[in-house]
C-alpha cells in the first residue's frame, strides 16, 4: 500500500507508544515481520498523464553525524576541496542549519526523493546532543525528513536499551523528561539493523529493511553495522547482542525482497573505505585509479549480491563517490559523504517501472558523466550522475534548525559555558594525523596524574585509544568566553563517552604485547596508535611489518627498560580495559580498580595546570620516534 509520509510518521509513533518498548527483548516481539513502507516523495506529483517507463529517484546520504548540530571547530569543521590549479584549500563546512538547507534546497524539482543515512546519528556527540542522550539530534533528523538509516557502532554506546527508547520514544529512564511538559516522541525514521540480533531469540533487534513507496516505484533498504562493531564498543553497550557477516545479511535480506518483488535495493553499510585522495571532490573512477578507494568496504562491496543497486557506507569519516563491479561485473555505486554534516552526497537511481528495477549506470565523481550499463535489457538513463557537495556555510540556516539549537542550548548554557581551563593555542587531537597527537599526550599525562596516587590506583602509566579523541582543543572556538577558554562543553566535545577509568596490573611483557597489537594483528592494515602518558617512549619503524614495527629495545619506562617479568599498575579507560580496538593484551589486567570518569579527570588536570594568565601550552610530542 502507499502512504503519505504524514500519516506513516504519525502511525509509527503510536504504534511505538503502545508497545512501550523498553528492553532488547520487547524491541524484537513487538518488530513487524514485514518491511516497512515509506513513501515521502518532496515536490508534486500530478500523476494525471501515464508514467513514463523509467522515472529518476533522487537519492540524498550522509553519514556519520555524531550529532554534531552546530557546525564543528577547527579541522573537525572543514573539508579538502582540490583547485583547479591542483592545490588544496580547506573549506569550513557543517552545522545541521546548513545541512537542512542544503537538503532542501536539493529536494526542490525531485518529486522522487529519499533520504537516507549511514549510521551514527548519534553517539561521541558534543554536550549540546551527548548531555541530552542525543535526543536532539533525534529531533533535529525528524525536521530534516530523514528517510530511514543504518545504526552504526555508537548507536550502541548506551546499549540497546537505550537505542530502543531513540527509535520508540520516551523520556529517559533515570533523567527524566528535559523539558517540562514535553515527552520525546523518538525517530519518525526507521533505524535498521540487519545483522544485529538478540543472542536469546536470533531476531534482529530492529527491522533489518525498510521498503519506500510512491506511485508504484518501490526501493528497498537493508541496513547493517560494521561486524566488528564489538570491538569498538564498551562492552556493556553491546551485551545480549550478536553482530553478523555484512555479505551474508545483505545477500539474505536482498533475496527476502526480491521474493516481494522488491527489485530496486539500496544497502546502508556503516563500514567504509579510504579514498586514495583526500580531496572531496577526487575523481575515485579516473584512469589509473583502479578502484580508487581501499579497506573494507572494497571487499564487502564485491561480495554483495547484484539484487543491490547502490550502497551508502560510513564510519572511516572519508569522502568518496566510486564505482566497484558487483559479482556480475555490474558497475555499483559506493558513497560516502565525510562526517559530521559537512558533505552531503546527491545520487540519480533510475527507476524502469517495466523491471521494477534501478538501470545501472557508472557514474563519476563530482557530477561527471559515466558509460551505462543495465542488468536488464532496459532503455538508457538520461546521464544519471552521483556526487558529494559541501554543506557549505555561506548558505542561508534553516530557522527551525537555529531556534532547535537555541532551546536546547539554553537547557544546557549552565553546564556548558563552565569554564575548566585555558590554553596558549589550538591543541590539534582528532585533526591531527600524526602517530601521537598533542591532545592524546595532554589526555594521557591528565589520566596519569589523577590516578597516580596510591588511593587512587597507584597508576605509574596511562594509555589512551586515538579513536576516544573526538575533536581539537581550539584556541579561538565560536561562542566561547574568550581565546583561550576551555569551556565545559569543549572538554566534553573532546572526551564525550565518559568512561570510568580503570587501573590494572599488568606485566612488562603485557605491556610489550599491547604496543605489538597497535600496529599487528586486527590493527596492522589501518594502525592505532595508542596516545602514551609522560616517561614512555618507544621508537615505531613502519618499514617493517606486523609486530616487529615496535622496536622493543628502544622502550623505556621513566629511562629504564620493561621488566618482561615485572607488574606495572596501568591506568586505562574501561573500552581499553576491556580488550578494544583489538587490544587483547590490555583485556588481560588483574586487580581492577576503576576510578573517576576520564571527562572528570581531565577537566581536573586543566583546572591544576592552568589559569587565564598562565595558560596551557601545547605539548611537545617527543615521546613516539616515528621512522618511515
Amino acid at each position: 500500500m502507499s502512504v503519505k509520509p504524514q500519516k506513516n510518521r504519525a502511525s509509527r509513533r503510536a504504534l511505538a507508544a503502545a508497545a512501550g518498548l523498553a528492553t532488547v527483548g520487547a524491541l524484537v516481539a513487538a518488530m513487524p515481520a514485514g518491511a516497512q513502507e515509506r513513501g515521502h516523495g518532496h515536490g508534486k506529483d500530478h500523476g494525471h498523464h501515464k508514467p513514463a517507463r523509467t522515472v529518476d529517484v533522487q537519492l540524498l546520504s550522509f553519514n556519520d553525524l555524531h550529532g554534531n548540530l552546530e557546525p564543528p571547530e577547527g579541522s573537525a569543521g572543514t573539508v579538502t576541496e582540490t583547485q583547479a590549479d591542483g592545490t588544496t584549500k580547506a573549506v569550513p563546512a557543517g552545522g545541521v542549519e546548513y545541512l537542512a538547507s542544503s537538503l532542501r534546497t536539493a529536494r526542490k524539482g525531485h518529486p522522487y526523493s529519499i533520504t537516507a543515512a549511514g549510521g551514527d546519528m548519534v553517539g561521541a556527540s558534543p554536550l549540546l546532543s551527548g548531555l541530552f542522550h542525543d535526543e536532539p539530534t533525534i529531533e533535529a533528523l525528524n525536521k530534516i525528513d530523514l528517510d530511514v538509516t543504518s545504526v552504526g557502532n555508537h548507536e550502541f554506546d548506551e546499549g540497546a536499551t537505550e537505542l530502543a527508547r531513540l527509535q520508540n520514544g520516551g523520556c529517559h529512564p533515570v533523567e527524566g523528561c528535559y523539558e517540562k511538559g514535553k515527552k520525546f516522541k523518538g525517530a519518525d525514521f526507521p533505524y535498521l539493523a540487519a545483522n544485529v540480533t538478540d543472542e536469546k531469540t536470533g531476531k534482529p533487534i530492529l527491522r533489518p529493511y525498510t521498503v519506500w513507496k510512491k506511485n508504484g516505484v518501490k526501493i528497498g533498504f537493508i541496513g547493517v553495522t560494521l561486524e566488528g562493531t564489538p570491538d569498538i564498543v564498551t562492552a556493556n553497550g553491546v551485551k545480549g547482542l550478536k553482530f553478523h557477516d555484512e555479505v551474508e545479511t545483505i545477500n539474505k535480506y536482498a533475496k527476502e525482497l526480491d521474493r516481494q518483488g522488491v527489485k530496486s535495493i539500496v544497502a546502508l553499510i556503516h563500514e567504509g573505505g579510504a579514498p586514495a585522495s583526500a580531496s572531496y571532490d577526487y575523481d575515485c573512477d579516473s584512469p589509473g585509479a583502479g578502484d580508487g578507494i581501499s579497506g573494507p568496504i572494497t571487499d564487502i562491496a564485491k561480495g554483495i549480491s547484484p539484487k543491490v543497486d547502490a550502497l551508502v557506507t560510513g564510519h572511516t569519516h572519508q569522502a568518496y563517490v566510486c564505482t566497484i563491479p558487483d559479482p556480475a561485473g555490474n558497475p555499483r555505486l559506493v558513497t560516502s559523504a565525510a562526517s559530521f554534516g559537512k558533505l552531503y552526497t546527491d545520487t540519480t537511481l533510475t527507476y524502469d517501472r517495466r523491471t521494477n528495477d534501478i538501470v545501472r549506470t557508472a557514474v563519476k565523481g563530482s557530477g561527471k558523466k559515466g558509460s551505462k550499463s543495465s542488468k536488464h535489457h532496459s532503455p538508457a538513463p538520461s546521464n544519471p550522475v552521483s556526487a558529494n557537495h559541501i554543506v557549505s556555510r555561506d548558505q542561508k540556516p534553516a530557522k527551525d534548525m537555529t531556534d532547535l539549537i537555541a532551546r536546547w542550548n539554553t537547557l544546557a548554557a549552565p553546564i556548558s559555558n563552565r569554564p575548566q581551563g585555558y590554553i596558549s593555542a589550538d591543541i590539534n587531537g582528532r585533526g591531527s594525523t600524526a602517530p601521537e597527537k598533542p591532545l592524546g599526550d595532554l589526555i594521557a599525562d591528565a589520566q596519569l596524574e589523577g590516578l597516580a596516587p596510591a588511593d587512587k590506583g597507584g597508576a605509574v602509566v596511562a594509555f589512551m585509544n586515538p579513536g576516544g579523541i573526538r575533536a581539537d582543543l581550539v584556541h579561538k572556538a565560536s561562542g566561547s568566553e574568550g581565546d583561550g577558554v576551555v569551556t565545559y562543553g569543549e572538554s566534553f566535545t573532546v572526551q564525550p563517552f565518559t568512561n570510568m577509568m580503570n587501573v590494572v596490573n599488568l606485566t612488562g611483557a603485557q605491556l610489550v604485547s599491547a604496543l605489538q597489537q597497535q600496529v599487528s594483528g586486527s590493527n596492522e592494515a589501518s594502525p592505532k596508535i595508542l596516545q602514551v602518558s609522560k616517561g614512555l617512549t618507544y621508537t615505531l619503524d613502519m618499514t617493517k611489518s606486523g609486530a616487529a614495527r615496535v622496536v622493543t629495545d628502544t622502550i623505556l619506562l621513566n629511562g629504564e627498560a620493561i621488566d618482561p617479568g615485572k607488574t606495572y599498575r596501568v591506568a586505562m579507560n574501561e573500552f581499553l580495559a576491556g580488550g578494544g580496538d583489538g587490544f587483547a593484551a590490555l583485556g588481560e589486567g588483574t586487580d581492577k580498580l576503576v576510578g573517576a570518569s576520564d571527562l572528570d579527570l581531565f577537566n581536573d588536570y586543566l583546572a591544576a595546570h592552568s589559569t587565564a594568565s598562565a595558560p596551557l601550552a601545547p605539548p611537545v610530542t617527543d615521546r613516539i620516534t616515528v621512522v618511515q
